[in-house]
């Protein structure tokens, strides 16, 4: 039986279309046994409609949270949207509007995102792929895996991307990254079911790390992954691949 003490991929009021706060999701994997939650709250134009640097400014001040809170690790980091076919992230042009001299000017990315324990990087809105091929959706993930702070690639089996699915997890094996079975994405459909399902075949032939996460948003879904389960477990996945397996494990794959 497949256990998994950590939730590393989890969302707050902060998002906007989420529900609970820091605390009540620490509350939540307290209850179900978690021994580290990882909040990852959307950072993206599209879910907060405005590059408005106050609207960013939940993710400056982590250090009025503490480590340790309800006996759960606390981890701060963030999805980040992948914004183009280079693979580059939101807030890699966008300048926080601080008194800086020009030569001084500092990205979101720069100022923020490097300074957050890790991020996710997902497709959402993908209008900017519109008519790219497979190729360019390939290599789009391929670039994101190598921003140091990205150490997985959210719901790739629902991003609406026609991508090699082999090519990007051997990428990620390459680089020590992991590709994130989500929870959420169980509930699009057969079609997305079985994508979910290729890929995670894939990552145990290649050897490729995973993160099974939740995506809750909302405090009662923290924790709880059983259509992911059920699915590793029927294609007998190896465990040792399970990169947030527990909280050392997953705290070794960040450094």
């Amino acid at each position: 039986m497949i256990i998994i003490r950590t939730d590393t991929h989890t969302h707050t009021l902060a998002s906007g279309h989420a529900y609970s706060t820091i605390e009540e999701n620490l509350r939540a994997g307290k209850e179900q046994g978690l021994e580290l939650v990882g909040i990852t709250d959307h950072f993206s134009s599209f879910f907060v409609p405005s590059t408005d640097f106050a609207c960013y400014g939940f993710f400056i001040n982590r250090g009025d949270l503490p480590e340790i809170w309800h006996g759960v690790r606390l981890l701060f980091g963030a999805e980040v949207d992948i914004v183009d076919l280079k693979g580059n992230l939101f807030g890699h042009d966008i300048y926080i509007p601080f008194p800086y001299k020009d030569e001084n000017k500092v990205t979101y990315e720069e100022g923020i995102l490097n300074r957050l324990d890790y991020l996710i990087a997902s497709v959402h809105f993908k209008e900017f792929a519109a008519d790219s091929t497979a190729v360019e959706n390939t290599e789009l993930y391929i670039k994101a895996l190598e921003h140091d702070k990205v150490k997985m690639l959210g719901h790739i089996g629902r991003s609406g991307l026609e991508f090699d699915v082999e090519e990007v997890v051997r990428a990620a094996k390459a680089m020590n990254k992991m590709i994130e079975i989500n929870e959420a994405s169980f509930g699009h459909g057969d079609i997305i079911k079985e994508r979910c399902r290729r890929i995670a075949v894939t990552c145990a032939e290649n050897g490729t790390k995973i993160a099974v996460n939740s995506d809750a948003h909302c405090s009662f879904k923290i924790g709880k992954y059983p259509n992911a389960i059920k699915m590793l477990e029927e294609i007998d996945f190896p465990e040792e691949l399970i990169a947030n397996r527990d909280a050392e494990t997953f705290l070794k794959m960040l450094s």
